[in-house]
């Protein structure tokens, strides 16, 4: 029989996708409000990587990320993508989105992102929420699957979760010696 061992906790990130800066400025508040401090900032990056979004939100579209400081356990993790959910609709004009909230973490070994939509790869963890590992942290590098999204392949992506895992381990080492 396997021991049970301590779970650490992990670093949360979320990504806002939108178009007008003042609606990602007051998403961003809320986020805070809830989650802590921001420590790392990436973006805005355009993004063009599919017309999915293009009937509910219009074009020219940008991405950016937000890392949050304190460490979080991932055991209720389902919570955060209700969460930002309710925000999505917080933010919505005419039963329309302003802005899509994708929140997950990192930790040590991968990249989670959560979804409401059910797929093979993608596991079940509670409230209608759906976790997946997008991508993995091999060899001392960020590496795709299948199924990882088009945009979490770019290197600006990559970048912001390498700075991201790097901040993790310095947090981690610091929980360590206290």
């Amino acid at each position: 029989m396997g021991k049970i061992r301590e779970v650490l906790p992990v670093k949360i990130f979320c990504g806002l996708l939108y178009r007008e800066e003042a609606v990602r400025i007051r998403a961003q508040r809320c986020l805070e409000e809830h989650w802590g401090e921001v420590d790392l900032e990436a973006g805005p990056f355009p993004f063009s990587f599919t017309d999915y979004y293009f009937q509910e939100m219009g074009g020219d579209l940008k991405k950016y990320f937000l890392g949050f400081r304190d460490l979080k356990s991932p055991e209720d993790s389902c919570l955060w993508k209700l969460f930002t959910n309710s925000l999505e609709e917080k933010f919505s004009r005419d039963g329309r989105r302003a802005v899509n909230l994708d929140p997950g973490y990192i930790d040590s070994a991968k990249v989670v992102l959560f979804s409401t939509k059910n797929f093979y790869h993608r596991i079940y963890l509670g409230k209608g929420i759906y976790g997946e590992v997008t991508l993995y942290y091999s060899k001392g590098e960020y590496r795709c699957f299948p199924w990882t999204y088009p945009d979490y392949r770019t290197p600006e992506y990559i970048n912001f979760f390498t700075k991201l895992r790097e901040l993790y381990h310095q947090q981690l080492r610091a929980l360590k010696r206290s």
